[in-house]
C-alpha cells in the first residue's frame, strides 16, 4: 500500500467510478447468534470467504464492523482496516492516536495488535455500538494487551467532531476518522472545519486517514472530500481498498500528512 503512487484530485471520480464497477455481491450470511442492538442494528457471526468465523456489527444494511474469534481476534477483517494499518506503518514514530467512529473497534485493535505501547483514543457517538463493542469485539483483550505494554486505549462516548474542536493543538500523531449513519458518512466530519481541526490536532509530521465509501457510479462525495482536505493540507493521497468478498461498494482511503 506505502507504494502506490498519488493520485490527483481532477483524476478520482473516473477512477473510482472504474473500480467501483467491478465490485461482487457480498458473501452469504449464516446467522448463528444474532444479539440486537437497542438502538437498531445486529450483531451476529457468519462465514467469512475460506468458511471461517466471522462477527459482524450490521447497521443501516451494510457491515460497520467485524471482528474473527479466539486466537485471531485483533486482526482485521477488511481491507480498509488493514488500509488504516499501512498508513500507521508509514509513521514509525507515531504513538498517539485518534480514531472517530469506533464501531466494534477493529483499527484500535490492529494498533494493539502491531503497536501495544500507543495510546489509542476511540470516539464512539452511540452507547449501544460502545456496549455493543465492549460485549462481543474483544476490546478488553486489546486493551490488556496495550496495559500490558505500557500503552492505552480508551473508549470515549461522544460526538467525535466536538471531541476533534476540543482537542488540544498537537495532541496526535495520526487520526483515523470512520464515522458513518449506516452507509451515510457523517457530513460534520466532511467539511473544511473539520481538515482545519485535524490538522490542528496533529503534531507536525501527523497524519490523518478517512475511510469513504463510493458506491459503483457515485465519487461525488470523495471527490468532494479530496478537495476539502486539499485545501487545508495541500496535498492529499488515494487508497483504494476493495474487498470484493464482503461488499459491493469499494473504500477508499484519504490521506493527508501535515
Amino acid at each position: 500500500m506505502a507504494g502506490k503512487k498519488n493520485m490527483r484530485v481532477a483524476a478520482l471520480a473516473a477512477g473510482a467510478v472504474a473500480a467501483g464497477a467491478a465490485a461482487a455481491a457480498t458473501c452469504a450470511l449464516r446467522r448463528l447468534d444474532p444479539h440486537p442492538l437497542r438502538g437498531g442494528g445486529l450483531v451476529y457471526t457468519t462465514r467469512g470467504p475460506q468458511g471461517e468465523p466471522v462477527r459482524v456489527l450490521r447497521r443501516g444494511g451494510v457491515f460497520q464492523s467485524a471482528t474473527y474469534l479466539g486466537e485471531k481476534c485483533l486482526e482485521p477483517v477488511f481491507e480498509y482496516y488493514r488500509a488504516f494499518g499501512d498508513v500507521l506503518g508509514r509513521a514509525p514514530g507515531a504513538r498517539r492516536v485518534l480514531v472517530v467512529g469506533g464501531g466494534g473497534c477493529s483499527f484500535p485493535k490492529l494498533v494493539a495488535l502491531e503497536r501495544p505501547s500507543a495510546c489509542v483514543d476511540v470516539v464512539e457517538i452511540d452507547p449501544c455500538v460502545v456496549d455493543a463493542a465492549g460485549r462481543w469485539f474483544y476490546v478488553g483483550e486489546a486493551a490488556r494487551r496495550m496495559r500490558d505494554n505500557g500503552g492505552d486505549l480508551r473508549l470515549v462516548c461522544a460526538d467525535g467532531r466536538a471531541f476533534l474542536d476540543a482537542a488540544p493543538t498537537a495532541s496526535y500523531d495520526m487520526i483515523a476518522l470512520d464515522a458513518f449513519a449506516g452507509a451515510a458518512p457523517v457530513a460534520a466530519l466532511a467539511d473544511e472545519g473539520c481538515a482545519r481541526a485535524c490538522w490542528r490536532a496533529l503534531t507536525p509530521g501527523g497524519v490523518v486517514a478517512a475511510n469513504v465509501v463510493t458506491p459503483a457510479g457515485d465519487a461525488a462525495f470523495l471527490r468532494d472530500l479530496c478537495c476539502v482536505f486539499e485545501a487545508v493540507f495541500g496535498q492529499v493521497e488515494l487508497l483504494p481498498c476493495e474487498d470484493d468478498a464482503w461488499g459491493a461498494d469499494d473504500n477508499y482511503l484519504v490521506v493527508a500528512w501535515r
